[in-house]
């Protein structure tokens, strides 16, 4: 009988630790590929590239004229969206819980945020940097930026894919070739894709500054 408890004694305090040291563990983000995403999203050319997705090359400028380059966020902790400044539906709520991204890590040179026109033709670097101070933005850290369509388009579908097309009877808010998504995405020191979150909600907003600081620790 001794040895029965003295044996269930060891087996329970075996699980009781096994538990309280994995209970706290963080559990490591997601890699994101093509295949992993909703297909209407993505280039065709990557629907079936199944791992090694970084995001590709791009050159365009922010709010205050600077041209910024893929080496901007190379080795950095980055946010990504696609907005309009005209935008009068999804885009304020979304830029209300961005900002309170860049609030909260305002000090860390190792976070940056990109907001990419959907809109070129209207929001040039001078309605981009109104935008900007409107939302206290640092020139630094959080950039708002512009440049040909045809490559912002691009490197929505084959990098981020956070664009699809607009439904012929439904253009939706963003004109008439594309409608965009209320996501923002999470990539990684190395360019990789690490979540998507819903930039209209608190709830997931928080999780995004979560996972972020986790990448940060990497």
């Amino acid at each position: 009988m001794k040895r029965i408890i003295a044996f269930s004694l060891i087996t329970l305090s075996a699980i009781l630790i096994t538990y309280f040291t994995t209970k706290d563990k963080k559990k490591p983000l997601p890699i994101i590929n093509p295949i992993d995403v909703n297909q209407e999203m993505v280039d065709p050319e990557l629907l079936r590239q199944g791992y090694g997705h970084t995001i590709g090359a791009f050159e365009f400028n922010n709010q205050i004229g600077k041209t910024i380059t893929l080496n901007e966020i190379r080795g950095k902790v980055t946010v990504v969206e696609y907005f309009f400044t005209t935008c009068m539906t999804i885009c304020p709520k979304m830029n209300v819980q961005m900002q309170g991204v860049s609030t909260h890590f305002k000090d860390n040179k190792d976070v940056k945020i990109l907001s990419f026109t959907v809109n070129p033709e209207v929001d040039t670097e001078e309605k981009m940097k109104e935008y900007a101070d409107a939302h206290k933005a640092n020139p630094d850290q959080w950039h708002f930026l512009t440049g040909k369509k045809e490559d912002l388009y691009n490197l929505a579908r084959r990098s981020f894919f956070v664009l699809k097309p607009a439904e012929s009877q439904n253009l939706g808010d963003a004109g008439n070739d594309f409608i965009h998504t209320n996501n923002f995405v999470l990539i990684d020191k190395q360019l990789r894709i690490r979540g998507y979150y819903d930039g209209t909600s608190l709830k997931e907003t928080q999780q995004l500054i979560k996972d972020m600081a986790i990448l940060l620790e990497e």
